[in-house]
């Protein structure tokens, strides 16, 4: 229920809610995280700053990679399917929370199914490809290449057919926390910054990454890492976020910035090959797999080959699938947007350029979501379970949302249970209303030109000191003000690991440590200071990592 508070005060709640359980977010692992939660009885509220189907799970293009019993290659199974993944992991996959999130893979797919997911079928059983990284066809799809699109339909449908309360257009910002540091609830802003606070036994943070640190990006505009921020300043601890991927094949449009159309990887699994400006095979001799290789390399070997400038073209290479039949039925939502610019892949080679696509690191929780704070939990890719370690494979995300929002629901509801949550009338409003915020374009521009997929020591130093003389106290009202925070921060941490991280390992490209070093093999895990700082911290121990 829903009950006026005193707001004689600015910017002091105008309203309060209550809930076992409020979700932040509404992509697929929050959204499976509310449903389930229901079901198993929970007072559920979902909180998303934007409309309930905005966020970036309806962008996926690729699919569910998943080995589903009597529908898979026949020499393919799970086990190779985590193989694979702790190949594009690069080392650092936790490899016993990998394998549980991958074995709980074809239970969520079928729960999905159940609840109404179409996928595309073929021949025998469904449709399946292949995409870089994977050594079998285990990637299933539904409109070709709209799979978040129609995973995203079958959740909102079903959060609406079983009335699930959802609160759209509110930005959660800061926790409430209990005197022995306990999340209890958090405080949200309305679109016009009318605030609220929701109370709570637990909060779910499954808010997504953080793609609108950079310019050129595949997430929409409500992707700035607003969970990774709020987990921090709640006591949280965050790691691997120094490895962002970059997908290897957004439109390149001249002049775009922000959510660039995706070139789904399943076109390269089709069998489309990555030219230059030249006509030069842009893979051949990089990679045993080609252009099937990992998205690290693939994207680094873009990169390196526009720094030639073959044929005088510098941002930009080409991925010819002229010889793709049906491309159209296909692929969709690639054809439309190839369209838009005046092209047609079936005669025309697409342009195209790496773009910041996931991030692979995020708070750190257990395969059940649970984090180092008695209270707060994460799930999807706001959070860093060990499934991905360096570098995501293609298509696991959508997999991880839907296991571990299943697992993260059963957690909160065995915790509630046993008496482990707080009492929520016991959280506190924060003391704090503002935080350091960096100009927004000036931070793109910075990390973008620094920070992205090549870096190196001088250009991390100078991003850090451009962040330090931009940065300034904002009291954070708005959403684009709780957004700039949000992206400032998730830029200093990001900006102190890498730092810190001398070598090239999965989708963290040093130039001036252009191998990879045995002795930095594991996770850099970040805390804030006293005074607000990421600072590097020392290993913590997680009780129930599966």
């Amino acid at each position: 229920m829903t009950t006026p508070v005193n707001a004689s005060q600015a910017k002091t709640p105008v309203w309060e809610a209550r809930a076992d359980l409020v979700v932040v977010g509404s992509g697929v692992a929050g959204l499976t995280a509310a449903l389930r939660a229901q079901e198993l009885g929970l007072h559920v509220l979902v909180v998303t700053k934007a409309a309930v189907s905005d966020g970036n799970t309806r962008w996926a293009q690729g699919g569910v990679a998943v080995v589903l019993e009597g529908e898979h290659d026949r020499d393919d199974s799970v086990a190779k399917h985590a193989e694979d993944t702790f190949t594009a992991g690069a080392g650092l996959c936790d490899e016993d929370a990998a394998r549980s999130i991958l074995d709980g893979g074809p239970a969520a797919v079928e729960w999905l199914r159940a609840s109404g997911a179409q996928f595309d079928a073929g021949a025998e059983g469904l449709a399946r490809a292949r995409e870089g990284g994977h050594s079998a066809f285990r990637v299933i799809h539904a409109g070709g290449d709209a799979t978040g699109a129609e995973v995203e339909r079958t959740l909102v449908a079903q959060a609406g057919d079983r009335r699930v309360p959802v609160l759209q257009h509110h930005i959660a910002v800061d926790a409430l926390l209990t005197p022995v540091g306990e999340v209890a609830g958090v405080t949200v802003l309305d679109r016009d910054g009318v605030p609220g606070v929701v109370r709570a036994s637990a909060v779910l943070l499954a808010s997504g990454g953080f793609g609108q640190l950079y310019q050129a990006t595949s997430n929409p505009e409500i992707a700035t890492g607003d969970g990774l921020a709020l987990a921090l300043r709640a006591g949280a601890t965050v790691a691997d976020v120094e490895f962002v991927q970059f997908h290897p094949t957004v439109l390149y449009t001249p002049g775009a910035r922000g959510r660039c159309p995706l070139v789904t990887e399943a076109v390269r699994g089709e069998g489309a090959t990555l030219v230059d400006g030249a006509g030069q095979s842009v893979m051949a001799g990089v990679h045993p797999l080609g252009d099937l290789a990992p998205r690290d390399v693939v994207s680094a070997a873009i990169t390196r080959r526009m720094g030639l400038a073959p044929g005088g073209v510098d941002d930009h290479v080409f991925l010819d699938a002229t010889g793709i039949s049906g491309f159209a039925r296909r692929f969709p939502t690639v054809h439309a947007a190839c369209a838009v610019l005046g092209l047609d892949p079936a005669v025309d080679a697409i342009p195209v350029t790496p773009a910041a696509h996931f991030a692979c690191g995020g708070v750190v929780t257990t395969v059940d979501g649970r984090s180092s704070v008695t209270g707060l939990y994460a799930a999807g890719e706001v959070a860093r379970t060990g499934l991905h370690g360096a570098n995501r494979l293609a298509s696991n995300s959508l997999l991880e949302g839907l296991v571990v929002g299943h697992r993260v629901a059963q957690a909160v509801a065995a915790d509630l249970a046993a008496g482990l949550l707080p009492d929520p009338s016991r959280g506190r409003l924060p003391s704090r209303t503002s935080a350091p915020a960096a100009e927004r374009d000036a931070l793109q521009r910075v990390m973008s030109r620094y920070a992205a997929i090549g870096r190196d020591a001088d250009g991390l130093a100078a991003a850090g000191s451009v962040l330090d003389l931009s940065t300034q106290d904002s009291p954070l009202w708005t959403h684009a003000a709780v957004e700039d925070a949000a992206l400032t921060v998730v830029a200093q941490a990001l900006l102190a690991a890498a730092a810190r991280r001398t070598e090239s390992r999965g989708c963290h490209v040093r130039s001036d440590f252009p191998e990879r070093a045995e002795g930095w093999r594991r996770s850099q895990l970040i805390r804030l200071s006293p005074s607000g700082q990421p600072v590097l911290a020392d290993p913590i121990a997680l009780e129930g990592v599966a």
